[in-house]
């Protein structure tokens, strides 16, 4: 059975955006330390742990998600040929 590229890499990068924006805000809330998920500043342009940086975070993380979705997606239809 071969897979929907397109929707995939929504459902992807729709799980990825909302992840990293719950995150953000986990570590806002609770006061954690934020050392490791402020690493995503490195990878994600404009991205902190800061309200602002939650929304940079999503929409980075859903650009993020479906590039990888598309490309699992190939790939796992390519092999169940």
């Amino acid at each position: 059975m071969k897979l929907n590229v397109k929707a995939f890499s929504l459902a992807a990068g729709i799980l990825w955006g909302i992840a990293v924006f719950f995150l953000t805000i986990w570590f806002i809330c609770f006061g954690y330390d934020g050392n490791t998920l402020s690493l995503l500043g490195k990878i994600y342009l404009g991205y902190s742990v800061t309200w602002g940086g939650a929304f940079i975070g999503l929409i980075w993380g859903f650009v993020e998600g479906v590039i990888c979705g598309a490309i699992f997606t190939c790939l796992y239809n390519k092999f169940v040929k």
